[in-house]
C-alpha cells in the first residue's frame, strides 16, 4: 500500500513539474503573453508612425502648401517680392570674461 502511494505521490508530482516549469509550462505560457504584449505595443508605435507619413505624402500630392512651407523652413526660399529677415541671437559670455 505504501508503495502505491508514493508511485501515485510521485507521478503526481512529474505531472505538476510539466505544468508548471516543463515545456509548455504556465510560465512559458507568461513569457510568451509577455512577448506578444511587447510586440503589440511596439506595432501601435509602428502604425502611428506609418499613418503621419501616409498624411504627409497625401499632402505633398495634393497641395503647394506642404511644398512652399518645406522649401521655406528647409531650403530657405522666400517669395518673390518678399524680404528675408534672419534673428541672430546675441553671442553667449564666456566663463573666463567674468
Amino acid at each position: 500500500m505504501k508503495l502505491l502511494a508514493f508511485a501515485l505521490t510521485a507521478l503526481l508530482l512529474m505531472l505538476q513539474y510539466d505544468l508548471w516549469i516543463g515545456e509548455g509550462s504556465v510560465y512559458s505560457l507568461w513569457q510568451l503573453q509577455h512577448e506578444v504584449d511587447a510586440q503589440r505595443a511596439e506595432n501601435r508605435g509602428l502604425q502611428v508612425r506609418n499613418d503621419a507619413l501616409a498624411a504627409e505624402v497625401d499632402d505633398l500630392k495634393r497641395g503647394n502648401d506642404a511644398i512652399e512651407e518645406r522649401a521655406r523652413s528647409e531650403l530657405g526660399m522666400i517669395k518673390q517680392n518678399e524680404t528675408f529677415i534672419q534673428v541672430v541671437p546675441p553671442p553667449e559670455k564666456s566663463a573666463s570674461s567674468k
